[in-house]
């Protein structure tokens, strides 16, 4: 992290969380933000579900979610983007104050609950963006809909075109009764629609499945046996928690989902345990935690083929991602690893 970019972090952390991060969206818009492109090597080219990526380090949802800043965010340094949560309709999501940094735990809570502008605005914007590697969507419900599954094939529906991907999103903990959606009934039912919906597109898009961290062996169990026989493309393991251990920071009591530095060993060891019961069958992106090359490295090591980081950047800065990238490339280096994917899961017996 150079002066310029220590100085703007902490001008922005003298302001409300939810300010800050509507600013640094439209400094990234507005090109006041430094865009050095994807870092890749040989040993970095990565092939997740179909799509090739310059370097395994994506962009989780949760940032962007209006596609507002699609265009720079692509020429950033990450390999991957996903933006989103999309829902059928806009909505204002919950009540503020709804996003936290927890500052002495580098976490955040946030219980924004799906706000976005709706899928037709998001599908307008990403219509007219250039992009320079594959850029995926989060697919939400609308809090007041009677039927939530059917939204997520709605969404795919109006947005589809415009995406090289895109997330089927059951483990938001902010709104109310979604994370019911990852039982194994309901699972079934609602990728069954989305991947219908999916396949009357003009172009075949992977369909990712993003789920919880705090699944129980059983759960966990069961979404892995849907995941393998629906025909998905991959899982993104994980999303935030509901889990409070260990916080000290004051906010640590606020409702909603916890992400940052705490959520690595639990999103890692729910990695390990899915690439266990999957058998490399199905490719997994590895979330939650990750602040280093090393955290990715460990990712990959318990499964990932791919990662995804947020919460981070919060407070370490875009210059992270391409941290990141180096990083691991001169660890596959230093190991002597041919490429990314020779060593997915080559750890994973660490974090079980």
């Amino acid at each position: 992290m150079n002066l310029v970019e220590r100085a703007g972090l902490c001008a922005l952390h003298r302001l409300d969380p939810e300010r800050a991060h509507g600013l640094s969206i439209r400094a990234l818009s507005a090109g006041l933000v430094p865009l050095p492109g994807a870092f890749t090597s040989p040993r970095l080219a990565t092939r997740l579900a179909g799509l090739d990526l310059p370097n395994p380090v994506g962009l989780a949802a949760g940032y962007d979610k209006n596609a507002e800043a699609v265009t720079p965010l692509s020429r950033a340094g990450f390999g991957f983007v996903e933006v989103g949560a999309a829902t059928p309709l806009p909505q204002p999501g919950n009540d503020r104050p709804r996003l936290f940094r927890l500052t002495e735990d580098r976490a955040v809570i946030n219980r924004f609950g799906f706000n976005n502008d709706g899928a037709e605005a998001i599908a307008a914007r990403l219509s007219h963006t250039a992009r320079s590697v594959p850029v995926g969507l989060n697919l939400g419900a609308n809090k007041t809909s009677a039927d939530r599954a059917e939204d997520f094939a709605k969404v795919l529906g109006i947005c589809g075109p415009h995406v090289d991907f895109a997330t089927v999103n059951v483990s938001s903990p902010n709104t109310e009764k979604l994370r019911d959606l990852q039982g194994k009934a309901a699972l079934s039912a609602l990728l069954a629609g989305v991947l219908a919906t999916r396949n009357g597109l003009a172009r075949r898009i992977p369909i990712f499945l993003k789920i919880a961290p705090d699944l129980s062996e059983g759960e966990l169990a069961d979404v892995a046996e849907v995941a393998l026989a629906s025909g998905i493309d991959a899982v993104i393991a994980t999303n935030t928690t509901l889990a409070r251990d260990g916080l000290t920071s004051r906010h640590r009591g606020e409702a909603g989902g916890l992400s940052g530095a705490p959520l690595f060993e639990r999103s890692t060891r729910v990695l390990a345990r899915l690439s266990q019961l999957t058998d490399g069958r199905l490719p997994l992106v590895g979330v939650g935690g990750i602040g280093s090359a090393e955290h990715a490295w460990q990712k990959i090591r318990a499964g990932a083929s791919a990662v995804q980081l947020y919460s981070a950047m919060v407070y370490q800065g875009l210059s992270l991602v391409n941290a990141i990238a180096r990083g691991l490339d001169a660890r596959l280096e230093r190991e002597g690893i041919a490429t990314v994917a020779d060593a997915v899961g080559s750890g994973r017996k660490d974090w079980l």
